[in-house]
């Protein structure tokens, strides 16, 4: 599969993914632990159906030390037993993120009470950031068909 757009040929995209690679890097310094940054980033681009991002967040965790027994199962972490109650409630607060339009609510005070037992003000900020950014990136790449296979670990950072 083709991309339907060069964002690395353009201009205006090179203008922009300054501020955004500047904001990732934001992201990833901050006070939320990076396993759970990644868990978070995985699922969230399961349910958008970015394949790009799939690859570079399950390639990225997995360099970091994350387990592919833990990834095979975000996508089922309900189920799951290998994700503790910090990481459940990061994930669903993700899902109810990403799925606004699903929900007329938004997120649920209930996800939102949970979040906040397992996470600061500072930590919460950084995951409300991180669902957003990675919903944007998403929409990017499914918009532009950007394909999936080739990342290498840390190749954006």
């Amino acid at each position: 599969m083709d991309a339907r757009l060069n964002y690395f040929a353009s201009p205006t995209a090179g203008k922009a993914f300054k501020y955004l690679m500047s904001a990732g890097r934001t992201l990833k310094d901050s006070a939320l632990p990076i396993a759970t940054q990644e868990l978070v980033a995985l699922r969230v681009s399961q349910i958008n159906g970015c394949g790009a991002c799939i690859d570079m967040h399950t390639k990225d965790a997995t360099a970091a030390g994350e387990t592919s027994l833990r990834l095979n199962l975000v996508a089922a972490w309900r189920e799951a037993t290998v994700f503790t109650e910090a990481e459940r409630a990061a994930l669903e607060l993700a899902e109810e993120g990403t799925r606004v339009a699903d929900a007329a609510g938004g997120v649920s005070d209930e996800v939102w009470a949970r979040a906040a037992k397992f996470y600061d003000e500072e930590r919460l900020t950084a995951l409300v950031l991180l669902v957003s950014f990675m919903n944007m990136a998403n929409r990017m790449n499914v918009i532009a068909r950007q394909p999936a296979g080739d990342y290498q670990p840390g190749q954006f950072h």
